[in-house]
């Protein structure tokens, strides 16, 4: 039993870590790399509370970098600019 359990995961549910968002600009920025092939993709989310609705905007990136906190920091800096460049107006 423990074979099939391991080949098709049990009834282990997966739990996304737990992301401390960075404010700007009244949006909340999720800095969440992925790793990929021992490398880390810049990626995350970008929110606002627009009227009592949480509005999103999934950010992955095509950059790779070699460790998850440059890939964080990069896709801070690259959401700044985003939100800058739209003006505030990303989701319009």
């Amino acid at each position: 039993m423990g074979f099939l359990s391991k080949l098709f995961g049990g009834n282990k549910a997966k739990k996304s870590p737990s992301v401390e968002p960075v404010e700007y600009n009244e949006f909340l920025i999720y800095q969440e790399a992925i790793e990929e092939g021992g490398q880390y993709r810049v990626a995350g989310r970008i929110t606002k509370d627009i009227e009592g609705e949480v509005k999103e905007y999934r950010f992955i990136r095509s950059d790779v970098v070699a460790s998850k906190g440059d890939a964080n920091e990069l896709m801070l800096s690259k959401a700044k600019m985003f939100i800058d460049q739209m003006n505030g107006n990303i989701f319009n």
